[in-house]
């Protein structure tokens, strides 16, 4: 039996978790409420949380999969993107605790740890993963992809935003609605409230399958703008038809350049992944895109579309199998390809 250990840091969430044999056996999160007063992550306070909660987020782990420390095969942690005094803290754990047992250290990729999540096993009898080649929308805070999934280790991002992400474009204009942070899981509450036609954003004109997101932020600033001189309430009068707008065409640009992707390569599995994959609004586009162009289509458990170790454990398993081992020298890195 091969068992990893887990660590995501790469952001405000400190998670451990275990897999064995590619079945989950836990998925411990500990979240960090600090960062809202400010309307976003902090670097400086993110680490220290960390460091905090590093310790008895995996004894957790290990305690609920019921696996001692010395039945851990390897460990596997995130090495980036992220940021970087976060990423410190895990990486640094993950070396010690490999060091004093005297197992193997693993480093993955979070992007790759993303796409990979759909290959995390509930049981042994769960035979949900897409099958070779599949297209997959990677979609977050800090990036928005279109990456074609040829196998487990080979993946070639097709189109990727050219500025903002998705999930920032989700964020920003929330925070200009004065909606708090994070913004996206409030725009999207809001949004099933409203009517999606009642406003018009722009669209970017893009060639091939890349994105931008710039475009629409300035234009929802300066719509609201407009309005707002003529109407000092009409964000709270308009709240709910605001949100369900620009959610619509956010998944609108999304899904374009996904159907374009894979009608152009016919492909025809499709997979969602990142923590935009639990907007309603962009599941509910991909369930009726995939019915009406006979998709085999791949949503995630929201467990697994934010930041989590599950991901991280099951990409390690599978470079486990492979031998894939990373000296103790290994350092993390803030922006790293996936490729």
């Amino acid at each position: 039996m091969v068992t990893i250990l887990g660590i995501e840091s790469s952001c405000d969430d400190t998670s451990a978790a275990v897999v064995r044999d590619g079945v989950i056996l836990s998925n411990v999160i500990a979240g960090q409420a600090v960062h809202e007063r400010y309307g976003g992550v902090v670097p400086e306070l993110a680490s220290r949380a960390h460091q905090q909660n590093i310790v008895p987020v995996v004894h957790d782990a290990l305690k609920q999969a019921g696996i001692p420390k010395e039945g851990v095969s390897a460990v596997a942690f995130t090495r980036g993107p992220g940021l970087l005094g976060s990423l410190l803290v895990g990486t640094s754990f993950a070396k010690g605790f490999t060091a004093a047992l005297g197992i193997p250290l693993i480093e993955v990729n979070h992007l790759q740890a993303h796409v990979l999540a759909h290959f995390i096993k509930e049981d042994e009898n769960d035979r949900n993963q897409p099958d070779f080649p599949f297209l997959c929308l990677l979609v977050s805070g800090g990036n928005s992809q279109i990456i074609l999934v040829k196998s487990l280790s080979d993946m070639e991002i097709i189109g990727q935003t050219i500025d903002d992400a998705a999930g920032e474009a989700f964020d920003k204009c929330a925070k200009v609605m004065g909606l708090g942070y994070p913004g996206g899981p409030e725009v999207d509450r809001l949004a099933k409230l409203g009517d999606p036609g009642r406003f018009t954003f722009s669209k970017p004109r893009i060639d091939g399958y890349d994105y931008s997101f710039s475009g629409l932020k300035t234009s929802f600033l300066y719509f609201l703008r407009d309005e707002l001189k003529e109407d000092p309430d009409f964000i709270d009068k308009n709240k709910n038809d605001l949100c369900a707008s620009l959610q619509k065409t956010i998944v609108d640009i999304l899904m374009d350049k996904l159907c374009l992707a894979a009608k152009e390569l016919g492909v025809n599995e499709v997979a969602l992944a990142g923590g935009v994959s639990a907007n309603s609004g962009l599941r509910n586009a991909l369930e009726a895109c995939g019915k009406a162009r006979g998709w085999k289509i791949h949503i995630p458990k929201f467990a697994y579309t934010t930041d989590n170790a599950a991901m991280v454990a099951i990409t390690g398993y599978y470079k486990y199998l492979d031998g894939l081992f990373c000296e103790p020298d290994v350092v993390p890195f803030a922006r790293v390809s996936m490729q």
